[in-house]
């Protein structure tokens, strides 16, 4: 793809890397063929060639139309666009330089920019988040459907379990922002699963958000500021584990991008590219331990929803599938399974209309084979399939014992 972005922009780090972006793109318009916005309106705007051409366009003339603004804010960041494209299109990373641009350069509604403040002043902060969520189910029958909808469950209290004298190693399993407050007993289960095979489980005291919710919106400064506290609070512990283990694979795909964030800050990159070493999804890490699992045994047959952040973001998936067929659950055929739930972090908020389809469009592939449980592994499919499914939807982690 030919450019022709201005000098001043061009030459800097973002300019940069943004032409680099935009002209290994060859126009060959597979990547429609997977984009889930693509595939409900079948607008070239809302797939991700469009869209290309689209932040070309804005980052050329250095302004932002409403027209550009109106479809990059309804793509998804699934990134399925990337694992279809035949020449290494790096969409996500330009997306991002689109999207930062975007939030410097236009002017956003008042409902939008309030909604927008809100998430990112409270959803980061679990403190905050769960006397939220307390707030909104006491009053759960005056809020729009929408938003009831999207309200955690109050926790469930989590059993302590004591480590091993002697583990025969040690890692450090992240608690994540929204995970903590929604479902704590994902990372619960875990900790029992590791300590029964001798392994002892530790917690950053002051892990915070990853920054992948701010960085989402195009709030890169916010972003940067959490990924610098969060590195902060994980180099105390990276000698001393030999894993940092994320069960949500939206947190993980973020923190593995964690070097790239801060490229331009030597020191601070040799602190991510040590800490980025150690981190790994949890399911990466059971497949190396090698451990065997049973069963539940009220759940027999089970529909896997992978999300977008694990096959497509990480590139994994295979780990979630074979771990839950060795512990003997049948797994399901699903259609289109390399499509997006619809949650995709604050999107089921900032487009409703539209997470609303993609969802349906889910779980009517998922709950076709009549499945006991669907799972998936992250907080954010878990939750928005959890509102409108049929059964129970639960993370993938609780059905190994």
């Amino acid at each position: 793809m030919q450019t022709a972005l201005p000098e001043q922009y061009r030459l800097t780090p973002k300019g940069r890397r943004a032409e680099d972006i935009l002209r290994s793109c060859v126009h060959c318009g597979f990547c429609n063929a997977t984009c889930p916005t693509y595939q409900v309106v079948g607008d070239e705007l809302d797939g991700p060639r469009g869209r290309i051409y689209l932040m070309k366009e804005m980052l050329e003339t250095q302004t932002v139309d409403p027209v550009a603004g109106h479809h990059l804010d309804r793509c998804l960041t699934c990134r399925a666009c990337e694992t279809t494209c035949p020449s290494g299109v790096e969409y996500g990373e330009l997306l991002e330089v689109a999207r930062d641009f975007q939030t410097r350069h236009s002017d956003r509604g008042l409902f939008e920019r309030l909604i927008r403040g809100w998430l990112m002043r409270v959803v980061p902060y679990p403190q905050r988040f769960r006397r939220w969520a307390q707030v909104g189910r006491a009053f759960a029958w005056l809020l729009p459907a929408k938003l009831r909808h999207q309200l955690p469950s109050a926790a469930k209290r989590q059993q302590a379990v004591t480590n091993p004298e002697t583990p025969r190693a040690t890692v450090l399993v992240l608690q994540g922002c929204v995970q903590k407050v929604a479902t704590p007993e994902v990372n619960s289960a875990l900790h029992n699963l590791l300590t029964r095979n001798n392994i002892a489980v530790i917690y950053a005291e002051q892990e915070t958000c990853c920054g992948g919710l701010p960085m989402h919106l195009g709030e890169e400064a916010a972003a940067n500021e959490l990924v610098r506290a969060n590195l902060a609070a994980l180099r105390q512990h990276v000698h001393e584990v030999s894993a940092i283990v994320s069960t949500a694979s939206g947190c993980g795909v973020t923190l593995k991008d964690y070097e790239r964030y801060l490229d331009a800050d030597d020191e601070l990159a040799t602190t991510a590219r040590h800490v980025v070493r150690k981190i790994c999804d949890v399911s990466e890490l059971l497949m190396s331990l090698d451990l065997n699992f049973d069963k539940l045994d009220d759940v027999h047959q089970i529909a896997v929803h992978l999300p977008c952040t694990l096959q497509h973001g990480q590139q994994l998936g295979d780990g979630v599938t074979t771990l839950l067929h060795q512990a003997g659950y049948e797994l399901l055929p699903v259609k289109d399974s390399h499509l997006c739930c619809g949650s995709a972090g604050t999107y089921s908020l900032l487009q409703s209309e539209m997470a609303d389809e993609l969802r349906t469009r889910k779980l009517s592939a998922l709950q076709r084979e009549n499945p006991d449980v669907i799972v998936s592994a992250n907080v954010g499919c878990q939750m928005h399939l959890g509102a409108q499914a049929d059964v129970p939807v639960r993370h993938w982690l609780e059905l190994l014992r």
